[in-house]
C-alpha cells in the first residue's frame, strides 16, 4: 500500500472520529449535510487543481508561460463568478437552489475534463528535415526526447541559446548544437482535447459562482443568532474542506500520474457527483434553510411559460458559452482585473475624502487585511503552477536514495508524496558526509 495513502488514512481516523462524534451529537443534522457535500466539492477541486498544469504543459504542450496564464484566468474567474452566484440566491433562488445547480454544473465540468483526447504533438524541423519529439510518462516521471533515426536523444536549451541534442552520433544527420533560429519547433494539438478543456473549466466556472458563496451561508443560518455552538460549527466545517483537500492531491494525482489524465479528473468529478447526491438527499435536515426569500415571485412566469427560476438556470447555461470565449483569451482577463483594480482603489479614495474620522480609521484597517490576503492568495496560487512545475523538474522526490520497505510497505518511489505535493528533499536530511563538509 502507498505509504502516504496509509499515513492519511490513520490521520484521517485519528482526527475524524471525535469530529463526527461532535457532530453527531452537539450540533444540528444539517450540519453534517453541509460537511460532506462541501467536501466532497473541495475534493474535486483541489483534485483539480494538483493535476492542471501538469495537463496544460504535458497533454496540451502549453509552455510554462501560457500555461500559468490560463491557470491564473481559470482561477480569477472562479473567484469573480460567485459575486453573481451570491447576488442571485440572495435575491431570487436562494441558497439551497443555488447550490443544488452549481453542485450539478461542476459535476458536468469535472466530468468533461476526463474527455483528454490524443495528446498533442511536437516536431523538431531542421534544414527542411522533421524529427519527432517522443514524450512518455505524466507529472515527473515524464520523459521527453527527440526521435533520430531508430534512437531517442534527450534534448534541452544549451548554453548560450540554442538547443542541444545529448549523444549525438557522428554521422547523425544534424548538429549537436543547434544555433538560435536555425530550427523550429512546430506543435499540432487535437482540437477534441482543446475544446473539451475550455467547455469543462467553463462549467466549473459557472458552477463554483453559484455554489462556493452560498454553502457556507447555509452553515450560517442553521444557528440561531447568538448560538454559542457556530464558531465550533464553522470550524468543522472547514475540517471537512481541509479533509477533501487532502485526499484529493493524494488519490487524483496519484491516478493522473499512474493511469491518466482521465482518471485523475473523472475521480474529481465522482467526488463532485457524491456532494450532490449527499446534499440533495439531506435537504429534510436542513430544516428549511436556505430557501428562496420570495417563492411567489420565483415562480412567476417572465417570458412566456418560463418563470424566473428556470429563466435564471438557462441564461446561467448559456452564460457558460460566454466564459467559455472569456476564459481562452488570457490577455483580456488580466487587462480586466487591472482595470477593476484601478477603479476600485479610485473608488475607496473617493469615499475615504467623503466618510467620517471613524469610518476612515474603519477603512484603513479593511485596507490593511485587504492588502494581506491578496499577498497570501497571490503566493498560495502558486501551489498549482510554480511550485508543482519545480518540485516536479528540480527537486528529488524519493525519501532515500535507495528504495526500502517497512512492514512490507514500500517507501522511497518518487510518485508517493509528490501526489499529495510534499516535498520531502526538503526536510529529509543526508548525514553522510565527508570529512571536507564537516
Amino acid at each position: 500500500m502507498n505509504i502516504v495513502i496509509l499515513l492519511g488514512i490513520v490521520i484521517t481516523l485519528a482526527t475524524g472520529i471525535p469530529v463526527l462524534l461532535q457532530l453527531l451529537k452537539t450540533h444540528p443534522r444539517g450540519l453534517m449535510i453541509l460537511f460532506f457535500a462541501e467536501m466532497w466539492e473541495r475534493f474535486s477541486y483541489y483534485g483539480m487543481r494538483g493535476i492542471l498544469i501538469f495537463y496544460l504543459t504535458q497533454q496540451l504542450l502549453f509552455d510554462d508561460a501560457t500555461a500559468g496564464a490560463q491557470y491564473g484566468s481559470y482561477t480569477s474567474l472562479v473567484y469573480l463568478l460567485p459575486l453573481i452566484g451570491g447576488l442571485l440566491a440572495d435575491r431570487y433562488l436562494g441558497t439551497r437552489k443555488a447550490v443544488a445547480f452549481g453542485a450539478l454544473l461542476l459535476v458536468a465540468g469535472h466530468m468533461t475534463m476526463a474527455v483528454e483526447g490524443s495528446p498533442a504533438t511536437q516536431t523538431l524541423t531542421y534544414a527542411n528535415q522533421s524529427y519527432q519529439v517522443v514524450a512518455e510518462g505524466r507529472m515527473e516521471a515524464r520523459t521527453v526526447q527527440l526521435k533520430i533515426g531508430d534512437t531517442l536523444h534527450a534534448f534541452g536549451p544549451a548554453e548560450g541559446g540554442g538547443l542541444e541534442i545529448k549523444n549525438l552520433p557522428a554521422n547523425a544527420p544534424l548538429p549537436s548544437v543547434l544555433p538560435e533560429g536555425s530550427y523550429k519547433m512546430e506543435k499540432k494539438s487535437d482540437p477534441l482535447g482543446v475544446n473539451a478543456f475550455y467547455l469543462a473549466v467553463s462549467l466549473i466556472i459557472m458552477g463554483v459562482g453559484f455554489l462556493k458563496p452560498n454553502i457556507s451561508t447555509i452553515v450560517g443560518q442553521l444557528y440561531p443568532q447568538g448560538d454559542p455552538r457556530r464558531d465550533s460549527g464553522f470550524t468543522l466545517y472547514y475540517y471537512g474542506i481541509n479533509l477533501g483537500a487532502f485526499w484529493a492531491s493524494v488519490l487524483c494525482g496519484l491516478l493522473g500520474q499512474t493511469v491518466g489524465w482521465w482518471a485523475g479528473f473523472g475521480l474529481a468529478g465522482v467526488g463532485m457527483a457524491l456532494g450532490w447526491v449527499v446534499f440533495v438527499l439531506g435537504k429534510p435536515l436542513l430544516q428549511g434553510k436556505g430557501e428562496p426569500p420570495n417563492p411567489e415571485r420565483l415562480k412567476e412566469a417572465v417570458v412566456g411559460p418560463i418563470n424566473r427560476e428556470w429563466l435564471i438556470y438557462i441564461v446561467a447555461i448559456l452564460g457558460v458559452g460566454g466564459v467559455w470565449v472569456l476564459v481562452q483569451r488570457n490577455s483580456f482577463v488580466a487587462w480586466a482585473l487591472l482595470s477593476a483594480t484601478v477603479a476600485s482603489l479610485a473608488y475607496i479614495a473617493y469615499f475615504l475624502t467623503k466618510c467620517t474620522k471613524v469610518e476612515r480609521e474603519r477603512m484603513m484597517l479593511a485596507l490593511v487585511l485587504i492588502f494581506g490576503s491578496v499577498i497570501f492568495f497571490t503566493l498560495f496560487e502558486q501551489a498549482g503552477t510554480s511550485l508543482n512545475l519545480f518540485a516536479a523538474r528540480n527537486v528529488d522526490l524519493s525519501i532515500t536514495h535507495q528504495a526500502t520497505s517497512f512492514l512490507g510497505i514500500p517507501m522511497g518511489s518518487a510518485e508517493q508524496l509528490a501526489a499529495a505535493g510534499i516535498e520531502p528533499k526538503g526536510f529529509w536530511i543526508d548525514a553522510t558526509m565527508g570529512a571536507a563538509q564537516t
